[in-house]
C-alpha cells in the first residue's frame, strides 16, 4: 500500500499536515487486489487458463495458487504472464514440505513465487506434539527456502486458537509464533477464521508485529460466537455456508486493514470456500475492496 499524497510545495505540505487524522488515515488502499484460486477449483480443474482469464479480467492483479492442476511452471507461468498476472504465493500440502520441498522451490522460482505457504496440519496431527513437529519443520523448511529467496509461511484455520493445556493453555497458533524463527517462518492470516475463533486480528498485529506478510480475506454473515474452549465442537461445513462476499458480512475491514503496516501485509488474497458462482463471488469482493479506503 502507498499513502496517495504526494507533497511538492510546502503549501501541499501545510494542507495535507492540517487535515484530521482520521482523514490521513483514510488515504490508504490495496493497490493490488488478489485471489486465492481455491475460490475457483471447480472450474480451475476443466478449463485452467480460461478461469484465470476470467479472474484477471475482473481486475486481480494476484494470485495465489493452491495446486498447479497438472499444468508446468513453465507453462504456468506463460499463462500469468499472458494475462497481466503475478502468483507471489502458493499452498502446498504438509507432506510436500516434508518430502519434496526442493521441487516446489525450483517451480516456485520459474512461476515467480516469493511465498510457499502450508495450509493445514491434518486432524490427527492437531496435538501437542504435532504442533511442536509441525513448528520444527516449518522452522527447517523457513531456512531452506530462505537460502533460495523465498519466505515460507503457515496459514491458520480456526482450530489453532483452542487453548492446549499441555502447552500452559496457550493456542497452537501463538506457541507457534513463539517458537518460530521470525525470520524462518511467517504467517499467512485468514482473517475469517480468526474472527470466527472469536479473537481479534488487530490484538495480533500488535503482539506478532511484522509476522503476517500475506492475509486471506473472506467475509462471514454471522460469526458463531464460541468460547476458546469450545471451538472442538465447530465443524467446516456448519460454518462455510455463513460465508459471503467481501463486504457484504460482518468483519469490520477498515479496523483492520488501518493496521496493515502493523502487521507487515503484503498481499491481500480473496477467497471463499464455498461460493455458489465463485466469478460472481470474486467480483463483488473486487469491487468492494478496490474502493475500500482506510
Amino acid at each position: 500500500m502507498n499513502r496517495r499524497f504526494f507533497i511538492e510545495t510546502s503549501l501541499a505540505t501545510a494542507v495535507v499536515t492540517s487535515l484530521p487524522i482520521r482523514t490521513l488515515a483514510a488515504a490508504h488502499k490495496i493497490d493490488e487486489v488478489g485471489v486465492q484460486l481455491y475460490t475457483v477449483r471447480s472450474t480451475m480443474k476443466t478449463d485452467f487458463e480460461g478461469t484465470i482469464t476470467k479472474v484477471a479480467a475482473i481486475g486481480y492483479k494476484e494470485v495465489e495458487f493452491a495446486g498447479y492442476f497438472d499444468h508446468s511452471p513453465k507453462d504456468i507461468r506463460a499463462i500469468l504472464d499472458k494475462n497481466g498476472l503475478t502468483a507471489p504465493s502458493c499452498h502446498i500440502a504438509y507432506a510436500v514440505v516434508e518430502n519434496h520441498l526442493p521441487e516446489q522451490i525450483e517451480a516456485a522460482h520459474v512461476i515467480g513465487h516469493k511465498f510457499i505457504v502450508c495450509p493445514w496440519i491434518d486432524e490427527a496431527n492437531r496435538t501437542v506434539d504435532g504442533y511442536k513437529r509441525a513448528t520444527e519443520l516449518f522452522n527447517k523448511a523457513g531456512e531452506t527456502t530462505k537460502k533460495a529467496g523465498i519466505q515460507f509461511a503457515y496459514h491458520n484455520h480456526f482450530w489453532e486458537f483452542e487453548p492446549e493445556a499441555s502447552l500452559g493453555g496457550k493456542f497452537p497458533l501463538d506457541y507457534m509464533l513463539e517458537n518460530g524463527d521470525p525470520q524462518n517462518l511467517k504467517f499467512e492470516l485468514d482473517l475469517c477464521w480468526i474472527s470466527v475463533a472469536g479473537q481479534d486480528p488487530v490484538s495480533y498485529f500488535n503482539k506478532y508485529p511484522g509476522r503476517f506478510p500475506l492475509v486471506h480475506v473472506k467475509d462471514m454473515k454471522k460469526l458463531p460466537h464460541v468460547a476458546p474452549d469450545q471451538l472442538k465442537t465447530l465443524k467446516l461445513e456448519e460454518i462455510t455456508p455463513d460465508m459471503t462476499s467481501v463486504g457484504s458480512g460482518t468483519i469490520d475491514w477498515k479496523r483492520i486493514f488501518s493496521h496493515s503496516e502493523k502487521a507487515g501485509i503484503e498481499h491481500y488474497f480473496v477467497e471463499h470456500d464455498v461460493p455458489q458462482d465463485p466469478i460472481a463471488s470474486l467480483t463483488a469482493s473486487y469491487e468492494y475492496l478496490s474502493k475500500l479506503r482506510f
